[in-house]
């Protein structure tokens, strides 16, 4: 679908919108790109009798979009994927606070946005993959991000590039325990130590260590049960079947933690069906839903994994840096980076 298509789209939407200003409705723009969602949208239509009117897009393009309607948007919810884009949309003073005691008894603090204007609705890790026949156990033992800059790793690791907002905010969150100088000479380690140029997506990072180019690989956790799942055709799923996930960083401060996030719009129309949408996408049902769609990690502990992801387990000890740090420090993040030639 061409930009002007999109645009066009977006603009009849705003229009349906606009044209439409019933009390049992909630206005969404959504950068999750799951068809799985509408499901669960239906779902909350039923329960409720509040009709949930959708813009799906590129994050940016739809924050993008709100700042452009400014007071007449008629968007009341914004979700996207990674706590950095949360944040850039809050410093755009784009988000209302979410007042909720059930959201504030299950969204821990350090997975919400400053002054609860957004908050996590469900949970990634960015792990390690690697190759178990040319990664030894006694090279795995303790392994941390920051271990993958030393000497030994030369030549083995591969990663996206610094434009990808999740190795941004995983190099902000670096940044939030260790300050920008030592962020930065792990920066240099890992170009240093970069078996290729950064190329593709964290799926083909996976395939790089699957196919022998490298012996171990950064990216999100839910791509590998995406790839054992067949969805990604039979090349990626045997390639899945190669590597091992590794949580880093369990003898530390844990794994680094993002999200798929939820902000309230302050100029949204219908700011309490808005809410009644966040609690309900906080539920078990919904919880449910999405992670057994999406692969990521359920907020309840009541909810498990699906058991793709589930089979490698889900004990492992998470990162507790707050994610609106991921937006705090990515200033620092992008320019040291840049500097690094990553």
């Amino acid at each position: 679908m061409s930009i002007i298509t999109k645009s066009i789209q977006i603009c009849l939407a705003i229009f349906i919108f606009s044209a439409s200003s019933l009390a049992n409705e909630v206005n969404l723009y959504s950068g999750r790109h799951y068809d799985s969602d509408e499901k669960l949208y239906a779902k909350f239509t039923e329960q409720t009798g509040i009709k949930v009117n959708v813009i799906s897009g590129k994050g940016k393009a739809l924050m993008q979009q709100i700042i452009t309607e400014g007071a007449s948007s008629p968007a009341d919810l914004f979700i996207t994927v990674d706590a950095g884009n949360l944040w850039k949309a809050q410093k755009e003073g784009l988000f209302h606070t979410i007042t909720s005691s059930a959201v504030d008894n299950i969204v821990p603090a350090n997975l919400r946005g400053p002054n609860n204007e957004w908050v996590a609705l469900a949970k990634r890790a960015r792990i390690m993959y690697y190759n178990p026949r040319t990664v030894s156990e006694a090279e795995l033992e303790g392994l941390t991000y920051e271990d993958l800059a030393k000497p030994e790793w030369n030549g083995r690791v591969v990663i996206r590039k610094s434009s990808n907002m999740y190795n941004q905010s995983l190099v902000s969150s670096l940044v939030a325990n260790h300050g920008v100088e030592a962020t930065e000479a792990w920066a240099n380690g890992i170009v240093a130590n970069m078996a290729r140029k950064p190329e593709g997506n964290d799926r083909a990072q996976i395939m790089a260590v699957a196919n022998g180019e490298a012996d171990i690989a950064v990216a999100n956790s839910y791509y590998i049960a995406l790839m054992l799942s067949g969805k990604k055709g039979d090349e990626q799923q045997v390639a899945a079947n190669k590597v091992v996930p590794y949580f880093p960083g369990q003898d530390g401060r844990g794994t680094h933690i993002n999200i798929s996030g939820v902000g309230l719009l302050k100029n949204g129309p219908n700011k309490g069906n808005g809410v009644k949408l966040i609690e309900f996408l906080l539920s078990e049902e919904a919880q449910n839903h999405i992670v057994n769609n999406s692969f990521e990690y359920p907020l309840l502990d009541s909810v498990s994994p699906h058991p793709l992801i589930a089979q490698f387990g889900t004990d492992f000890k998470q990162d507790q840096t707050p994610v609106s740090a991921y937006g705090e420090f990515n200033p620092d993040a992008v320019k040291l980076m840049e500097r690094a030639g990553w």
